[in-house]
């Protein structure tokens, strides 16, 4: 699974605690003020299994999140969901504070993938297996 941003991000890497909190919507914004703007995958797909296990949340949890993120104030919804990963590279390419996470043989030329504590999808030591 790899973490893809639009390419004129000037991110190259996240610790898995940045990308936690990315995805969470604790960080806002990539350095520099960009906003940021994730987008997710619907239930039940790999990238939406990956994304739980990362923020080591079962589904009905991430719903409860959002809900009380929503209620307080600190976010004005949660991510938005796309249908597949050809609409997430779009969006990627289109915005430049997207994030996402998806199957590294989908990603596309026109985006950047991120390494993830210093390495990058199918290395050994990467994280997002």
């Amino acid at each position: 699974m790899a973490v893809v941003v639009n390419a004129h991000n000037e991110v190259t890497n996240l610790t898995t605690t940045e990308l936690r909190k990315l995805f969470a919507g604790q960080k806002r914004s990539w350095s520099g003020g960009l906003a940021v703007k994730v987008f997710v995958r619907a239930p039940g797909t790999s990238e939406h299994t990956v994304m739980l296990k990362l923020l080591k949340m079962s589904e009905p949890e991430y719903k409860k999140y959002w809900t009380e993120q929503v209620f307080r104030g600190e976010a004005h919804a949660e991510p938005s969901t796309l249908p597949s990963n050809g609409m997430q590279l779009e969006a990627v390419r289109s915005f430049p504070g997207a994030i996402v996470l998806m199957p590294v043989d989908d990603v596309k030329k026109g985006v950047k993938i991120l390494k993830v504590d210093g390495h990058l999808p199918g290395e050994a030591t990467y994280t997002l297996q």
